[in-house]
């Protein structure tokens, strides 16, 4: 009986998870929504404007989506920045599994912070974080500026702007993968 409701609800996630894939926003709103993602960003996080323009590029996921019981995945689409422009559009896809409970929804921003770290991004159209990779999650305090932060990586990950709840300790795969939106 354990193993059915196990395997039903990898079910679930599979078809949940190619449902949102199938739902693409078109190029044009992926860019809006990005340009709202990064003004909530620039007014949360003093001297994020200008840490942006340092980087090599970064990535926009302005809405992600985290659901998960036990099993779990999340779903968002994003824009690839570099110098300020849209050079591409993502998916992020992930699947969980562990003692995990509830909702949520947040903007993420991956930086890249070396041409290496971009151009291995790039270089791949199938990216999976559980290779060789690995993105610091940055924190910090309103007393800190940005720029003057070392986060001693070539990746970082701002998490923000979230709501609902989320709790989780699980096992999990990430996957990036280049999409190519309806204009």
């Amino acid at each position: 009986m354990k193993i059915t409701t196990y395997l039903s609800r990898v079910f679930l996630v599979l078809v949940t998870l190619s449902t949102l894939s199938l739902s693409e926003d078109t190029a044009r709103e992926i860019d809006s929504d990005a340009n709202g993602a990064l003004s909530v960003f620039y007014n949360e996080i003093y001297g994020s404007q200008a840490y942006l323009e340092k980087a090599k590029g970064y990535i926009v996921f302005s809405d992600v989506s985290e659901a998960g019981f036990f099993i779990g995945g999340k779903y968002g689409e994003g824009a690839l920045r570099i110098a300020g422009k849209t050079q591409g559009y993502y998916s992020i896809t992930s699947a969980s599994m562990g003692f995990q409970a509830g909702m949520q929804k947040y903007s993420l921003i991956i930086v890249f912070t070396s041409d290496n770290a971009l151009q291995k991004f790039v270089s791949n159209d199938d990216w999976d974080t559980g290779l060789d990779i690995n993105i610091a999650m940055a924190d910090w305090n309103n007393d800190e500026e940005l720029d003057d932060i070392d986060f001693g990586s070539n990746m970082i990950g701002f998490v923000f702007d979230s709501t609902g709840m989320m709790g989780n300790f699980t096992m999990e795969g990430t996957r990036f993968e280049k999409i190519t939106p309806d204009l």
